[in-house]
């Protein structure tokens, strides 16, 4: 229903109301006329007696008769009027009423101060309507008045947005001593004697402003601004004067301007003093509204004042809810009327949140600004802010026009929720990738700028073929072409640039270039972190730093805005400085931020997205860092290939392919897992052995499994079992054997060693003639391979001759605790490999293969 409709019904309840109780009255003259009528029987029948007094019975049994159907069915019209026009808080009877605040921008309705007759409750219009004036004979009923239309008033609208000023030069704030609760919250402020001139003079002045600088000439009240906007801009202002001092003539002046123009700004006074027909013309009355405590609408008044408990109690919640801030905007309110009817083609625009003044603000990623800082402590809404503003831009934007690639490094779930999951089994169309527990891998987050990159050099090479420069021309030259605006979310990213080494030196180059060269090809960095302050890498890049000019700062961001902007030191929860001008001053917006990271409010929208995407799309990558990934059947070569491929580990890419190795008759070809955790030196030669095997029909390969570790007998045996039927078997007293049989051996059939613990081996088969050195050097080339484990990088020197040795027989290694300085002799580069080793985790190497080495998750075979 329209506001419009609604202040329609309104009206015509308020004229049935007032109809009811003209009607009442009208009653009540008939019942005076017709008593006058029996005094007039009484008098003539007095010659007459008993024929008069018959007479007079008969009437009076007629006249009660008519006055009850008359007063019954006008009481019973006008107490549903009231019902009608007050609802909830503006009406309900004292022992069952609570707050029942409108929604926002909506005008209150009148509210009631007592019942006439019978029982009909006694409404006054107040706030968008009119001033109110007190009169009566008693205080306590003038104070009764007072307090329900304070109280009510209070109850009916949004807590905070009514603020109290009080006047009590007699009684020194006594008279509004049952809302005092209402002080400390900043919502009640008491004037003494002697302050009236300076209270009239601050409430013409906040008229002028909001004449001048809200209402504009553009709408007449603040109502019809509401009505309008659906939003109120300004909180009412209700200032309580209730002394009987004559005022001065500039009271007299200021206090005509309040009454005269007051309402239509939301500034009302309710009065109890000195006559008003002398200060303000007649004219103007008609926004005064004369409330007696002894009659209404002349007929006796029976005053309801609330209880001094509930005001006391209601005040002291609506003041702690306002001293615990603002709650956040409703998310729905960022949402389209229709989802996916914008174009990203020149840029990404979506609301974030709303201002003081109900206006929602918009957050642009574009050419400029093109990328996004985001800071703020833990607990101050960081993650919350970036959701509401994937919610406002996924609801405006197809998976056409709009990509997501998210990464939060610290640990939790946060993003986990916008891929597939067993709870949910929905998913955001626009997500392509998803990261979560990523804190120990940095290097997900080096190959996700790998990635962008490789996109924006796709993009530069395509806008170059049709000689354009920005995304927006490319979309116009090229219309069938898949060219959406990307935008990557970097949750706790501090983490990818933290350390000196070389790690961190790549992701700061490759953010650099991205921030650099993205902008015109749509392609855009959210970055968010708890503190920036402490990271070397990122500002000592100025190039870099200076590329994020859309700044959010959220409740004691520090270093996100400019050094001279405190903006974020005193801004409430839910709240968030939005600045598009690299954090200056003049350029911040004070923002409310909806409620959007409870799955309550975020999977209503992403179940309707969800519905819509495309049937061809595919859902997200999730990569959990937490996770140990399944041994992917589906991945393995079929039979018949040109060289057999082992199966390693999970990359830690975008992509999530196997690590795969590639064993042709060369030189080198064999494999050497390094290093001491077994459970996971066995799940690498278990993945790589039990993908090999699958590659070869029965009979055309041979295996054997040879365990040389007595804690490695388990997984050892467990491999044995999942090969082929034919697989062999070997331990310490009988390893000699399957060294001296294979290091001659030329039939030329693929023969794979799985040695668990091969630098064992040198306690039964060492000599000069080392068998397992020489299968090591010769056996490739004969389609003989050594998948081993070895407990240590100097152990593996040991094997293929000690310090000195070529260890050329070893072509690629997967490193697991090892630091990067043991394998300084196994790398191309001096110094070795950057690799600080952490659990289930790998190092993978192939030196016809890499230029450096990639991190890798062991497959789990359980």
């Amino acid at each position: 229903m329209s506001d419009s409709l609604v202040e329609a019904i309104r009206r015509d309840l308020a004229r049935a109301q007032a109809g009811a109780l003209a009607g009442l009255a009208t009653a009540r003259g008939r019942v005076e006329a017709a008593l006058a009528r029996h005094t007039r029987i009484e008098e003539a029948a007095a010659a007459v007696p008993r024929r008069a007094e018959e007479v007079r019975q008969q009437h009076l049994r007629k006249l009660e008769v008519a006055h009850r159907a008359s007063v019954a069915g006008t009481a019973a019209e006008a107490v549903r009027a009231a019902e009608l026009l007050a609802p909830g808080a503006a009406g309900d009877p004292w022992p069952e009423w609570r707050p029942t605040p409108l929604r926002r921008a909506a005008v209150p309705g009148p509210v009631r101060v007592g019942t006439v007759a019978p029982d009909v409750p006694a409404l006054v219009p107040f706030l968008d309507r009119a001033h109110v004036r007190i009169t009566g004979s008693g205080r306590a009923e003038c104070d009764g008045v007072l307090a329900a239309l304070l109280l009510r008033t209070l109850g009916c609208v949004p807590p905070g947005s009514v603020r109290l000023t009080g006047y009590d030069p007699e009684q020194l704030g006594g008279g509004l001593a049952g809302f005092a609760p209402l002080s400390p919250a900043g919502l009640l402020t008491f004037v003494g004697p002697g302050g009236l001139g300076r209270l009239l003079d601050d409430l013409v002045d906040h008229i002028r402003r909001v004449n001048e600088t809200v209402l504009a000439g553009e709408f007449p009240s603040l109502r019809a601004y509401a009505e309008a906007t659906g939003r109120r801009p300004e909180h009412w202002r209700v200032a309580v004067l209730l002394g009987a001092d004559e005022p001065s003539r500039h009271e007299q002046a200021q206090l005509a301007r309040v009454l005269r123009t007051g309402v239509a700004c939301g500034v009302h006074l309710i009065l109890r003093g000195p006559p008003i027909e002398s200060i303000v013309d007649s004219e103007f009355l008609d926004t005064l509204e004369t409330v007696s405590a002894d009659r209404f609408h002349d007929m006796p008044l029976t005053v309801e004042a609330p209880p001094a408990e509930l005001v006391t109690a209601t005040c002291r919640k609506i003041a702690a809810h306002v001293a615990a801030g603002p709650e956040p905007a409703a998310f729905g309110d960022l949402l389209p009327d229709e989802l996916w009817t914008h174009s990203a083609a020149t840029g990404l625009t979506a609301p974030i949140g709303e201002a003081a003044d109900g206006e929602m603000v918009d957050v642009t990623l574009a050419d400029y600004p093109p990328h996004a800082l985001i800071g703020g402590p833990s607990g101050t809404g960081k993650t919350n802010l970036v959701y509401a503003w994937m919610g406002g831009l996924a609801a405006r934007y197809s998976p056409a026009e709009l990509e997501f690639y998210l990464l939060d490094f610290k640990e939790g779930v946060s993003f986990a929720r916008f891929a597939p999951g067993t709870r949910d089994p929905s998913w955001l169309p626009h997500v392509r990738l998803v990261g979560i527990n990523v804190n120990t891998d940095r290097e997900f987050g080096v190959a996700l700028l790998h990635f962008l990159s490789r996109q924006l050099r796709a993009r530069a090479e395509a806008a170059k073929r049709h000689e354009v420069t920005t995304l927006a021309e490319l979309r116009a030259e090229d219309p069938t072409g898949h060219w959406p605006r990307i935008v990557a979310v970097v949750d706790e990213f501090q983490v990818l640039l933290s350390g000196r080494d070389a790690l961190a030196a790549e992701a700061a180059t490759l953010l650099e270039d991205l921030a650099r060269r993205g902008r015109s090809q749509g392609i855009h960095l959210v970055l968010a972190s708890q503190d920036v302050s402490g990271i070397e890498a990122l500002w000592g890049r100025s190039a870099l730093v200076g590329q994020f000019a859309l700044r959010m700062a959220l409740p004691k961001a520090r270093r996100i805005l400019a050094e001279n902007n405190a903006a974020a030191e005193s801004i409430p929860r839910y709240h968030a400085v939005i600045n598009a001008d690299s954090g200056a001053l003049p350029g911040n917006r004070i923002v409310r931020v909806p409620a959007a990271s409870d799955r309550e409010s975020w999977s209503s929208l992403q179940l309707r997205l969800w519905e819509r995407r495309p049937p061809s799309l595919e859902p997200p990558r999730l990569f959990d860092g937490d996770a140990v990934p399944d041994f992917p059947l589906d991945r393995i070569p079929g039979p018949g290939g040109r060289e057999p491929v082992a199966l390693l580990g999970e990359t830690i890419d975008v992509a999530g392919e196997p690590a795969r190795l590639r064993l042709p008759r060369a030189p080198g070809r064999n494999l050497a897992v390094l290093g001491t955790r077994l459970e996971e030196a066995c799940a690498v030669l278990a993945s790589s052995s039990r993908s090999l095997a699958a590659q070869f029909p029965a009979g055309t390969a041979r295996f054997s499994v040879a365990c040389l570790d007595p804690d490695a007998v388990g997984p050892a045996g467990d491999l044995h079992a999942a090969l082929p039927e034919n697989t062999e078997w070997y331990d310490l007293d009988t390893v000699a054997e399957l060294f001296a049989e294979t290091v001659d051996d030329a039939s030329g059939t693929p023969h794979f060693l799985i040695v668990y613990a091969a630098d064992a081996a040198r306690t039964r088969a060492a000599g000069p003639n080392d068998h397992l050195r020489r299968i090591l050097h010769s056996g490739p080339e004969r389609r003989t391979h050594v998948l081993g484990w070895w407990r240590g990088v100097g152990r593996l020197r040991d094997d293929l001759g000690g310090m000195g040795a070529r260890l050329d027989p070893i072509g690629a290694w997967v490193a697991l605790d090892v630091h990067g300085g043991d394998l300084s002799a196994l790398y191309p580069k001096p110094g070795g490999p950057s690799w600080y080793p952490r659990p289930w985790r790998g190092l993978y190497f192939d030196r016809t293969v890499h230029r450096t080495a990639e991190a890798i998750i062991p497959y789990g075979l359980s």
